[in-house]
């Protein structure tokens, strides 16, 4: 399966497909700017988060801060019409693979899309290199 990475172009993005790149991950990039989440696209990520809308929502951003507005009052679909409109309210970036979710570049989280055999073949070699060590 291809990871999907929606960013804006960011640090964080830049590390992100790097780290995609070092490891052989096969992913799409797509920048939120030029080509904004649909509502439909915005749904289905939030399906994958723990706390809904403030997993994503970038609250400490310019654009969240200058809109006034109590983003508490809105409807969910209102709330999705803005963010479609403005992406820079979203978190970059937001890193999707089937079920998973990343927001956000996080050198740990982010193994979770190597595959099972290559994250244990990772953990047998930490696990050889300890017990040289000893």
């Amino acid at each position: 399966m291809t990871v999907t990475i929606y960013g804006i172009g960011c640090k964080s993005t830049k590390k992100t497909r790097q780290w995609m790149i070092k490891n052989k991950i096969p992913f799409v990039e797509r920048n939120i700017k030029e080509e904004p989440l649909t509502v439909l696209e915005l749904q289905d990520i939030l399906r994958m988060t723990l706390e809904g809308t403030d997993d994503i929502m970038a609250k400490k951003s310019a654009p969240y801060k200058s809109m006034n507005l109590d983003f508490d009052e809105l409807s969910l679909l209102e709330l999705l019409e803005i963010v479609h409109q403005h992406p820079r309210l979203l978190k970059s970036p937001l890193i999707v693979e089937g079920k998973k979710l990343q927001v956000g570049y996080n050198e740990e989280e982010i193994r979770q899309f190597l595959p099972r055999k290559m994250r244990k073949f990772q953990w047998l070699q930490l696990q050889w290199r300890t017990s040289d060590e000893m």
